[in-house]
């Protein structure tokens, strides 16, 4: 049986994990001109930012096929995670 020490130990094992490379969250312009989050990256960024989608699913990162376009803060936002995750390792 575990005591609280080996479930906090636990819980910040886990955490640690993504701390200082959380996939990033995509965001876009809404009709006012204001930035949502929306439920994955499109193609298109993906394709801009040189990620297959397999690689991306691998990574963690959501994808929509449904968006259609690019936001460049997005593609600059994957190309940097790409960077800091390929460092890793």
């Amino acid at each position: 049986m575990w005591n609280r020490r080996d479930w906090d130990e636990f819980f910040h094992i886990v955490q640690r994990r993504w701390h200082s490379q959380r996939p990033p969250r995509p965001l876009d312009r809404s009709i006012l001109n204001r930035l949502v989050p929306v439920e994955g990256y499109s193609l298109a960024e993906l394709d801009d930012a040189g990620i297959s989608v397999e690689s991306a699913e691998a990574l963690g990162l959501p994808v929509d096929a449904g968006r259609v376009g690019s936001y460049s803060p997005n593609v600059s936002t994957l190309r940097e995670f790409l960077r800091a995750t390929r460092s890793r390792f």
